[in-house]
């Protein structure tokens, strides 16, 4: 790759990077510069683009719990929210089309089906940036907007399949059920290959031989191949790790896919005008997002949560668009414009994003409204019963006070966490563990809710605050005050000043856990010292 590519991609990548939006914006803007450069783009940078595409089949299949997919709120939410979308974009592009206007003149049907098909996804990049920046991966609303991307994703892949118009060799089907019979073998190899380069390179031989290679013998699409294998790996004790370990490769690659989208066109005036439309109409999805998860159920909260999280279009929609020009169903322009169009949602999602609480305190008493009477399993009011303790957090530092106080107090102690996977875990052996998201704001109504009288002493006489996320902390505080908490608040830090600053907002003690642990550990050595001398 020429070094002005690389360099220009990354100055604007980081330029972009500073002001809060995915790097892939500046990546789209690199290949609209080279293209206004008069650079051409090779086979090299569509090799590269490819494998991009390959890879991120190949990890989102590593992530894939098939059975989180069978929730109604989220094949059914995906597939209403797109079937929905697509027929109202169409509707309206045809319209216009219908009207003569300038750039959708001409436009059939069938054309105004597959643009409004393109604009129906919402980004997986850009909910997965938000979400684990935010420490929500984990939470009910992200858990949800997540598993619909997925869902949307697997569509996609059906349609880029379809769009080869190859029919399947008679031989597709063995090969399908040649995967199934050598997994275990997969796994065992896995399993053997350690934790260092070997695995590496052992995820690229499943993902593009085993994977997109077998499947592109039998003439079928070679992606579906590498998100097969990713969903069949998916179950292996180091899938995680293989994922994390293909991560960079998957996104350097991706930098080709995203700077051959700018290098197919210049955007001229009209091209931006037509994006700047279709970005405004962005705000049709979010809000149908939020119906649909409301009537599945979710609380309120929830569901803005999760749509403000999908108010954008989607890197898969370039995919779709890019299969599109390839096959002569659209102009090269509309790739140029989803792809500007994309650049703006993201603009306009990343503020939306980080104000969501603060949106959803403001628009409470008519969001609220839209719920439904029953709730959700996971957003089920909380009994705690006659509890005098509880620790909020429940990862390795919350996990041990818990266990150090329950040898004292018995089964009065419960724990607090949002992962409900963690939740049940801790479940499973025996802990008082219960799922909340200490961020929302209805989970201190539900509480009080609950038992009118469990959040004041007695019984509640302490608080442990062990949540990783000091903000997190800061917050649970704040609420604590405002519900009229008389009890004791301890808290975590890592740093001095957020020690100070949980001081400030009221707690009774802070602790260093960097400080701490060093003198534990001092501590520790000290004893053992003494045994041995004794010895």
């Amino acid at each position: 790759m020429d070094p002005v590519w690389v360099a220009i991609a990354f100055i604007l990548g980081f330029i972009v990077r500073q002001i809060g939006l995915p790097p892939l914006v500046g990546f789209l803007a690199a290949g609209f510069v080279l293209k206004s450069m008069g650079i051409v783009p090779g086979d090299f940078l569509q090799i590269i683009a490819d494998l991009g595409v390959t890879l991120l089949l190949f990890t989102i299949g590593l992530k894939l719990n098939v059975k989180s997919l069978l929730k109604p709120e989220i094949w059914a939410g995906a597939s209403l929210h797109m079937l929905v979308t697509v027929v109202v974009f169409a509707a309206l592009i045809s319209g216009l089309a219908g009207m003569g206007i300038s750039f959708f003149a001409g436009l059939d049907l069938k054309v105004s089906l597959l643009i409004a098909f393109a604009l129906s996804f919402s980004s997986t990049v850009f909910a997965v940036k938000v979400f684990e920046e935010k420490g929500e991966m984990s939470s009910l609303h992200g858990r949800v907007a997540i598993g619909i991307l997925v869902m949307q994703d697997v569509l996609a892949v059906v349609f880029l399949t379809a769009s080869t118009g190859k029919i399947p060799s008679p031989w597709a089907i063995a090969v399908i059920a040649g995967l199934f019979i050598i997994r275990p073998l997969l796994y065992k190899i896995l399993g053997r290959c350690g934790h260092g380069e070997l695995t590496i390179l052992y995820g690229f031989f499943l993902a593009l031989v085993v994977g997109a290679a077998s499947f592109d013998i039998v003439s079928m699409k070679a992606d579906l191949g590498a998100l097969l294998l990713g969903v069949l790996m998916a179950g292996h004790p180091k899938s995680k790790e293989v994922a994390k370990a293909l991560f960079g490769f998957k996104e350097i690659f991706l930098v080709g896919f995203f700077l051959s989208i700018g290098l197919s066109g210049s955007p001229g005036l009209q091209a931006v005008g037509i994006a700047v439309f279709l970005a405004i109409l962005v705000p049709f999805k979010t809000t149908l997002f939020f119906l649909l998860l409301t009537r599945f159920k979710l609380r309120a909260r929830s569901s803005v949560l999760a749509s403000l999280g999908l108010s954008n279009y989607s890197e898969f929609g370039l995919i779709v668009a890019a299969v599109g020009v390839s096959n002569n169903w659209i102009g090269s322009e509309w790739l140029i414009v989803i792809a500007i169009a994309l650049s703006i949602t993201f603009v306009l999602a990343a503020p939306l994003n980080t104000s969501g609480n603060t949106i959803y305190r403001k628009l409470y008493s008519f969001l609220i409204k839209f719920e439904s009477e029953e709730r959700h399993a996971d957003d089920q009011l909380f009994d705690l019963g006659p509890v005098t303790m509880a620790v909020f957090g429940m990862g390795r530092i919350g996990t041990s006070v818990y266990d150090s106080l329950r040898e004292k107090h018995g089964n009065t102690v419960v724990g607090f966490d949002f992962n409900e996977h963690n939740v049940k875990k801790h479940k499973n052996v025996g802990r008082n563990v219960l799922t909340a998201d200490v961020t929302d704001p209805d989970f201190w109504e539900r509480l009080k809710a609950t038992k009118k009288q469990a959040i004041k002493p007695p019984p509640l006489f302490a608080v442990i605050l062990a949540m990783p996320r000091h903000k997190a902390n800061l917050y649970a505080v704040e609420q604590l005050r405002l519900i009229g908490f008389e009890g004791t608040i301890y808290a975590t830090a890592l740093f001095d000043d957020e020690v100070q600053e949980l001081m400030d907002a009221g707690v009774h003690a802070a602790f260093n856990l960097y400080a701490e642990a060093g003198v534990g550990f001092a501590n520790h050595i000290e004893q053992r010292m003494q045994a041995i001398n004794k010895q």
